[in-house]
């Protein structure tokens, strides 16, 4: 049973019977036993969350039985030396190769938990990936078969989980709520929302997380659940489909003992569900190891011991290391690998006797159920066996699929892609939600910055003067806009390996995360460009009246797309904070310097006019401009203006008035102090944006917002393969 806090609710364990109910059928009785104790809840009182035995005993419900065999696993790696002089002298190679598993042979069946323990650099991590199909197929050779039959990539991910060392949870989500989005992912759309809210609430009280269910999972900055709850949460948000084959990497890690045996005693009911568990641990204790059913010690890559934790004693009392009475086991026979590996002979000795020992044990007790003795079941019958007794959630709509391979039984995904995008933005939404100060300080940022433009270009006037200064605001305030974009960064690097774990045992859709990320931005972009607009389009003086003022803010809020999707693509290619923003600071001031403003188009170098092009700032900028301009009524340069801005500027006005004059007779031209000289057509002209439309500019940013969340999509499709070459 296991350990409770006092003060949490009293749960009963299954009746003692040879026959152990799938997840599945537990809902069942967790909906019954409600029912019976809301009748009997007095005062409010919660009633006590109870599982019986529903199961006929008549009927032999027990899934067919499932042998995870693996053969001879090698996997090596090429390690690059350190520089050496005498190396570069004698012409030896810098790189070599390491061995990481060596010949690893072992077996694994439903109803049990394997462990795969050894010291740190031993293999344990690399063995669970293998087994996991988490190591690229050339680069690891030996055999993984289930039932006999080769595993196909596309069948393991669907009845498989796989819990990482690292709790990777949202924050902010409570225990139910990340529960409940797990449900979401990877339960059929064909199974109501009250069954899934009842396997959520029977796999809450399978983790003995009733009374966590309603906190937060938190993080540094928020005071959550317990390391233990964590670690269960992570288990449990992997098992929501009720799994064949469950994979967990030092689930135990960082954990007291109390709650490092309540994980391991957690992962026993899971395996008497019918799931065959397979685990890497460092040191477990002496209540850990009474739980585990078969071992695997490894030294360096190579079996060091395989059996069960009874034929310990035995086995290195025949090895002429016999085990003290009131020695713990475990800890014994690591102190002894250790001490082998640090000999001459290191554990060779060691592992030619697991090796002959095995196979004389496999001689004289052969086990037909781990010698292939399964009947003429194919795999596929016996995992349809099992989805038809309740095992594995996600495939039981497809379990009648008229396929012929193995991999037809079950889907490829639980849902379809709008389900899925209905799902993600929830979840987003909700987790945003939780924490307004992201989203606060955004706006505030944004409010600061236009404040400061309205009041630095308070009411421009139409002077040259004035439009040099209106030049110098929409460059500045174009690129402003991209720059707020840069907090955009951490989001997916903060998501990054959570969108890997979910991924990698098709949880949702890549395409359906991008798109739901894309969504669930648009209502933040549209908020901070409405709030920009208003503070400085009105405040500075900017020409167009209302219909000025929406085109205005349609093209900040495409530039905010653009800006948003260009840092979420950086996002996806870039693994830390620091290193983004210097990336995304340095490319933005690129853009910026390319857009024109500084230069105009016709002054680029030829070699660096591709890059006029690709700049973002570029076509935001223009629009702005021709927006700005594009009246031919307004003019902007009259008579003695013209002397403005250069060393004529401050002689007399008499003066200029008899310079116009003398221009005029020069040119033939009658030109007077009200002459208009300079329209807005004409400052286009001269800055070079002839080429495209105000509207075309807005289609084109709008357009390199949707290049760049394609970008982003290619490279999770490419960097979120979760294997090891």
């Amino acid at each position: 049973m296991l350990g409770r806090r006092p003060d949490s609710h009293p749960t009963m364990e299954l009746p003692s019977i040879s026959i152990s109910p799938t997840l599945g059928q537990l809902l069942k009785s967790v909906g019954d036993v409600r029912k019976q104790a809301a009748g009997s809840a007095s005062g409010g009182e919660t009633p006590d969350h109870q599982v019986f035995d529903v199961i006929d005993r008549a009927v032999d419900l027990r899934p067919l039985p499932f042998v995870l065999s693996f053969t001879n696993l090698t996997y090596s790696v090429k390690v690059r030396r350190k520089m050496d002089v005498r190396r570069c002298i004698n012409r030896s190679p810098a790189s070599g190769t390491k061995l990481l598993l060596d010949n690893v042979s072992g077996e694994a069946r439903d109803g049990e938990i394997l462990a795969v323990l050894g010291a740190s650099g031993s293999g344990k991590s690399t063995l669970i990936d293998a087994l996991a199909n988490r190591i690229a197929k050339d680069s690891l050779r030996g055999t993984v078969t289930l039932n006999g039959e080769p595993l196909e990539s596309r069948l393991l991910k669907a009845i498989s989980a796989y819990v990482m060392q690292d709790d990777l949870l949202f924050p902010m989500l409570t225990v139910e709520e990340t529960l409940t989005f797990a449900a979401e992912f990877r339960l059929p759309r064909s199974l109501s929302k009250s069954k899934k809210k009842l396997r959520v609430q029977a796999l809450i009280d399978q983790l003995g997380l009733r009374n966590a269910a309603k906190t937060i999972i938190g993080d540094e900055g928020h005071r959550g659940v317990s390391g233990g709850e964590r670690r269960r949460v992570s288990i449990g948000i992997d098992i929501i489909h009720d799994p064949i084959i469950l994979f967990l990497d030092e689930p135990t890690s960082g954990l007291d003992s109390t709650s490092a045996f309540m994980v391991v005693k957690v992962l026993q009911r899971i395996a008497q569900t019918g799931s065959i568990v397979i685990m890497s641990i460092h040191q477990p204790s002496y209540r850990i190891f009474s739980l585990l059913d078969r071992m695997i010690f490894l030294s360096r890559g190579q079996t060091a011991y395989s059996g069960s934790p009874a034929q310990l004693p035995l086995f290195f009392a025949e090895f002429g290391y016999p085990i003290p009475e009131n020695e713990n086991r475990t800890e014994f026979a690591l102190d002894l690998i250790r001490e082998l590996e640090g000999s001459p002979g290191g554990t060779k000795q060691l592992v030619d006797y697991t090796k002959s020992w095995s196979t004389a044990k496999r001689v004289q007790s052969p086990d037909p159920f781990f010698n292939g003795g399964l009947g003429p079941q194919s795999l596929k019958e016996t995992i349809s066996a099992s989805i038809s007794r309740g095992k594995l959630v996600s495939g039981a709509g497809a379990a009648r699929s008229s396929g012929s391979g193995t991999s037809s039984i079950v889907p490829t995904f639980a849902n379809p892609m709008w389900t899925e995008l209905l799902v993600l933005s929830n979840r987003s939404i909700k987790n945003s939600r939780r924490q307004p100060e992201l989203f606060g300080i955004r706006l505030g940022a944004v409010l600061i910055t236009g404040f400061i433009l309205a009041t630095m270009f308070w009411k421009l006037d139409n002077s040259p003067k004035g439009v040099q200064e209106r030049l110098g605001f929409i460059a500045f305030a174009m690129s402003t806009t991209f720059y707020t974009c840069a907090d955009a960064l951490p989001v997916f690097l903060h998501e990054r390996y959570i969108f890997m774990r979910e991924t990698a045992h098709n949880a949702y859709r890549r395409s359906s995360y991008v798109i739901a990320h894309s969504l669930t931005a648009i209502p933040a972009l549209v908020i901070l460009s409405l709030a920009f607009s208003s503070c400085t389009f009105f405040a500075v003086g900017l020409d167009g009246g209302f219909s000025g003022f929406l085109f205005y803010f349609l093209i900040i809020l495409a530039a905010f797309w653009a800006g948003s999707s260009f840092v979420t693509f950086l996002s996806g290619i870039v693994p830390h904070v620091m290193l983004g923003y210097t990336i995304v600071v340095a490319i933005l001031a690129y853009f910026l310097l390319f857009s024109g403003f500084f230069i105009t188009r016709d002054r680029i170098p030829g070699y660096w006019i591709w890059f006029h092009y690709i700049s973002l700032v570029k076509y935001p900028y223009e629009a702005v401009l021709q927006n700005e301009f594009e009246d031919p009524t307004k003019c902007f340069v009259r008579g003695i203006q013209i002397f403005d801005n250069t060393p004529l500027g401050s002689v007399p006005i008499e003066l200029k008035t008899r310079l116009l004059k003398t221009m005029s007779s020069t040119l033939g031209v009658n030109i007077t102090s009200t002459t208009c000289v300079t329209r807005g057509l004409d400052i286009l002209q001269q800055q070079g944006i002839t080429d495209l439309s105000k509207w075309n500019c807005l289609w084109v940013t709008v357009a390199w917002g949707f290049f760049f969340r394609i970008l982003f999509y290619f490279s999770l499709l490419m960097g979120s393969k979760n294997k090891r070459s």
